[in-house]
């Protein structure tokens, strides 16, 4: 594991995703997930919401860093908000 630079924040940030994963799949078996339709223009289950939140807040962090010389954990924040949203009802 030489290859990455474990920080605190880098090792919280991938023990959050895969807790995140762990508790989607144990809902997943308590409860099957239906595809809905919200305002995402394609039908989506619970893991592709979660997927599209990840990638939008791969984005955003990335866009936030380019542009802006403030703190990413505004950038977090409003891809926490984001990934909300996309979960609730995208």
């Amino acid at each position: 594991m030489q290859w990455m630079a474990w920080t605190a924040p880098t090792a919280g940030f991938f023990a959050l995703i895969a807790s995140a994963i762990v508790v989607l799949t144990l809902i997943e078996l308590k409860w099957p997930t239906q595809e809905t339709r919200g305002w995402l223009p394609i039908r989506t289950t619970r893991g592709d919401r979660f997927f599209i939140s990840l990638l939008l807040a791969a984005y955003v962090h990335l866009t936030w860093l380019a542009t802006v010389e403030a703190s990413a954990l505004y950038a977090s924040i409003i891809s926490l908000l984001f990934g909300l949203l996309v979960m609730r009802w995208g």
